[in-house]
């Protein structure tokens, strides 16, 4: 078993920066490939990033690219997600997920979710 803790979401207005963060327990972190996911109201679960067990290669959808930021500190269990230049259209559930394997893009293929966590940036 892996449990997640997001934390760090919050009211943002746009233009402005935020940090989420995500506490893993249970399993031995480093041999997991991490991601971030978002969900919006009427829309579905989308991908945001995802970073390598090792942190050495990253991934982002094109509309956070050179936007957002995910690293991953294996010697305090955690990952991060810092987003700058937030726009409204950014508002969402944030989510992060493991797996014990690659990174991917897939969220079916992610086997350990947290509760998410709000941000709302406004205009």
């Amino acid at each position: 078993q892996v449990q997640l803790v997001e934390s760090g979401g919050g009211l943002v207005q746009a233009g402005g920066s935020l940090r989420v963060s995500c506490a893993a327990s249970g399993r031995t972190f480093r041999n997991y490939a991490m991601g971030w996911f978002r969900q919006a109201p009427g829309k579905e679960r989308e991908f945001v990033a995802a970073i390598t067990w090792s942190g050495g290669s990253t991934y982002y959808s094109d509309s956070v690219k050179g936007r957002f930021t995910i690293s991953r500190d294996n010697a305090k269990n955690t990952v991060y997600l810092q987003m700058n230049s937030l726009k409204p259209e950014d508002t969402a559930v944030y989510y992060c997920a493991a797996r014990a394997g690659i990174a991917t893009m897939r969220k079916y293929e992610y086997d350990y979710w947290g509760q998410g966590t709000q941000v709302t940036v406004s205009s």
